[in-house]
């Protein structure tokens, strides 16, 4: 049911020097900020030959990524985000097999301006994941 690993989700403080990081030591290509207001983050990508790299820094107080940040000062692996090719059909299948979206249940416009839905990290060997459509 899913398909490609689309990123994985790193929170970082300051998305300057996380991009620095993978920009100049790394040696790899990053896109510009991208504010995504609705998500209370500001994120760049990092691409890489495979997959790609989403480092994520709060935007606002209400940022759930400032919560995750409190409980891990130093930043780390926030989510990891598949790909599904119908978002319904995969929520759907999640749900009836016992899973749990989170938020209200229906997709939201993520980053790729793509639909997404966050599942419970409980659920998933304590990992948070996101659905994308593909």
């Amino acid at each position: 049911m899913i398909g490609r690993l689309n990123h994985v989700a790193i929170a970082v403080r300051d998305l300057g020097v996380g991009t620095a990081i993978y920009r100049d030591t790394l040696g790899a290509a990053v896109s510009q900020p991208l504010p995504q207001p609705d998500h209370g983050v500001t994120v760049v990508f990092v691409e890489l030959p495979n997959t790609k790299i989403e480092l994520l820094e709060p935007l606002g107080d209400n940022s759930p990524i400032a919560g995750f940040l409190e409980k891990n000062p130093s930043g780390g692996i926030h989510h990891v985000c598949y790909e599904v090719d119908d978002i319904y059909a995969a929520r759907d299948r999640m749900v009836q097999n016992g899973a749990r979206v989170l938020g209200d249940g229906e997709p939201r416009k993520g980053a790729h301006n793509k639909p997404v839905l966050f599942l419970h990290p409980k659920d998933f060997c304590g990992t948070l994941v996101e659905l994308e459509q593909a």
